[in-house]
């Protein structure tokens, strides 16, 4: 099929619902919460009614304004995938694989009140551009456009500028990499790597003693709209560049285009860096980016480190009152950011992961799992219709939806994906894992 015809295959919610079956386009009516005649049913089924809610609110599959934003459709597509693995229904395959060319069709491109629009933020051809839709970053998908050159920054207003945010294009590097090994097109992992060689590119700047990275940039990478350095970033880019090069030992690749001195210059990076942190979201990326260097067979001091540093923030953030508050004072994102990332737990501290782990990691672990029945709080805290009427979660409802349903069913965004030609676990060390039923562990 023609790249252009495919596409419209995939834009066309009418022709998609016919080719795909009614009774998937049939979800759409679905609510998340059961009525009280009907079964809660499973984990899996509460995050398919959560995603197919989100899908059709963003023009996914539906008529609807599409509407991108780049963290969020990253999670998103990581469930997509789930799902489609954990029921074995090919239509949300197609919604993972559709999600990811929409975001490149989109965030790729120049916004519609830009007199660049519709040229890719790249620079490159409409054709060069499909062949290589990450080469210039990607936007993050905020309402407002960039700040201006000559505008002074307004700290609250700048919250809700476009632009490109380096941990935003991490997490896309991670969901194009699950979808490489998810369906065994090479395409995915090589916009993956693509994407990794031009942030460190641009984000990062300074001598060689001294090294730093912008946290925000103009959507075109040349100038930095917020130029001190996210406390996680460069871990984000090495823990990233690790995953990227396992896959393609994995994938039996070559290593093109090579990550090796941006992997270099992160590890630089974080040398003197703090870890710690008390922000939920924080705490569970300290988990997740540990979670992927396990698997990736990389550096077990710093996955102590990790481990350590969200043992710390777990500490303090329990000190606070914050989930002691009503759903009004509190951000459900960032809360299930943790509970994703609590997740990840119940893996690591299981043979053969375990065995993977130094002395310091395992001592750390014992402790982390004490904050295990956490996860299950927070779930059920925003599972309840009441809460999901708040105007906190309202606001938030794109990200909460998906974040929740990626809290429910995390397999797919916590566990490298075994490749789609390959037996076992694509980093064996998670090989003869078994999901508990309903895709949950």
């Amino acid at each position: 099929m023609h790249r252009g015809a495919h596409f419209a295959f995939r834009r066309n919610p009418e022709l998609r619902r016919h080719t795909l079956g009614s009774e998937n386009a049939g979800a759409l009516a679905m609510e998340v919460h059961p009525s009280s005649s009907e079964p809660r049913g499973t984990r899996t089924a509460t995050a398919a009614r959560l995603m197919t809610r989100f899908a059709a609110r963003t023009g996914l599959i539906s008529s609807g304004p599409r509407r991108r934003y780049l963290w969020t459709d990253a999670f998103a597509v990581c469930n997509f995938l789930g799902l489609a693995r954990a029921t074995g229904e090919g239509y949300y395959r197609e919604l993972a694989l559709d999600l990811v060319e929409s975001v490149h069709h989109e965030l790729g491109r120049h916004r519609r009140d830009d007199r660049r629009f519709p040229g890719c933020i790249s620079g490159l051809s409409d054709e060069d551009g499909d062949d290589h839709p990450t080469y210039g970053g990607l936007r993050i998908g905020k309402p407002f456009p960039e700040r201006d050159a000559e505008v002074p920054l307004d700290a609250d207003l700048e919250w809700e500028r476009d632009g490109q945010y380096f941990h935003y294009l991490t997490k896309w590097m991670h969901a194009l990499d699950q979808t490489a090994c998810a369906t065994g097109d090479l395409k995915y992992h090589l916009w993956a790597r693509e994407l990794a060689v031009v942030a460190h590119r641009a984000f990062s700047y300074g001598p060689p003693h001294a090294r730093r990275m912008a946290w925000k940039l103009s959507i075109d990478l040349s100038r930095p709209l917020v130029a001190v350095m996210g406390q996680h970033d460069p871990l984000d880019g090495f823990v990233t560049c690790a995953e990227l090069d396992a896959t393609s030992t994995e994938l039996d690749v070559p290593r093109e285009p090579s990550l090796a001195d941006a992997s270099a210059d992160f590890a630089s990076m974080l040398e003197h860096a703090s870890f710690a942190t008390d922000d939920p979201l924080g705490i569970g990326g300290l988990l997740f980016d540990a979670m992927r260097l396990v698997q990736a067979g990389a550096d077990r001091p710093l996955v102590a480190a990790l481990l350590e540093a969200a043992v710390i923030g777990l500490r303090h953030y329990l000190s606070n009152p914050d989930l002691r508050s009503p759903a009004e004072a509190r951000l459900g994102f960032r809360e299930l950011g943790l509970a994703i990332g609590l997740a990840a737990i119940p893996i690591l501290a299981t043979p053969p992961v375990v065995d993977e782990l130094d002395a310091a990691a395992r001592a750390t672990l014992t402790e982390l799992s004490d904050y295990l029945p956490l996860r299950t709080e927070i779930e059920a805290f925003w599972l309840d219709p009441d809460h999901q009427k708040a105007r906190s979660w309202k606001d938030h409802e794109d990200i909460d939806d998906v974040m929740l349903a990626t809290s429910l069913v995390p397999h797919e965004f916590l566990v490298l994906t075994p490749s789609a030609s390959a037996t076992g676990s694509r980093f064996g060390v998670l090989g003869r894992q078994e999901r508990r039923p309903g895709g949950s562990w």
